[in-house]
């Protein structure tokens, strides 16, 4: 590896390890998307302890689960696909570096799919851990008995919350795993694709947490539940 390729390599981890500790500091001082998105979720199971009928509420964690499943699907075929070049032998890595990846030696090519694999096999492991906790929330959701005090259902939907939210923050985790799993793609042209791939991946995430249509949106309704809660 050339001194370019450490300095790529350690900008992505930077980015890769950095993005929750930064999206912590956004989330005190400007908000985020996703801090928003815990409090209106708080505020649908609150609701849905109030609700006699929960069907809606069980469809919708349905349309959930459907979708964690679906990236989960497609994560682990993309994980097969990558881990029979990695460790097809000599001719799967010489017929992939055929078709357009920069001329490497076999180790630093080796190192560049391991990159994308680590980063699909921890949003595999994210996307089933969601799978796990939203299906543990749709348990909650449907054996919630009929509280009879405010604060039996606060509390009732204060334990679905606390099921939900780490539930939507793994799925979001895993969606995550592609943005850099695609900039270590970029690993195979070059040092320098690695570094823009990386730095692009970051910003367009940050940009879609703090300051995309959808996380004003979000920002204003979670204003709005706050004035009704307050």
């Amino acid at each position: 590896m050339t001194p370019f390729d450490y300095a790529a390599l350690a900008l992505f981890f930077l980015c890769w390890l950095g993005y929750d500790p930064l999206l912590k500091v956004l989330a005190h001082r400007t908000g985020t998307l996703n801090d928003d998105m815990t409090i209106i979720r708080r505020v649908w199971m609150t609701a849905m302890t109030h609700r006699e009928m929960r069907l809606v509420d069980s469809q919708l964690m349905g349309h959930s689960i459907n979708s964690a499943s679906f990236f989960a699907s497609t994560n682990l075929l993309l994980i097969a696909a990558v881990a029979g070049i990695l460790f097809g032998g000599q001719s799967a890595l010489e017929g992939f570096a055929s078709v357009g990846a920069e001329p490497v030696p076999t180790p630093l090519l080796e190192a560049k799919l391991a990159l994308i694999l680590i980063c699909l096999v921890r949003g595999l492991l994210d996307f089933i851990w969601a799978l796990r906790q939203m299906n543990y929330t749709l348990a909650l959701i449907g054996s919630a008995p009929e509280a009879d005090t405010e604060a039996d259902r606060v509390a009732l939907g204060e334990a679905a919350t606390n099921l939900l939210n780490p539930a939507l923050s793994a799925f979001s985790q895993g969606v995550r795993g592609y943005y850099f799993a695609l900039a270590a793609a970029a690993w195979l042209f070059g040092s320098v694709w690695l570094a823009v791939g990386v730095t692009a991946a970051f910003c367009l995430l940050v940009w879609r947490q703090s300051a995309s249509p959808a996380a004003r949106a979000i920002r204003a309704a979670r204003r709005l539940l706050d004035r009704q809660d307050g």
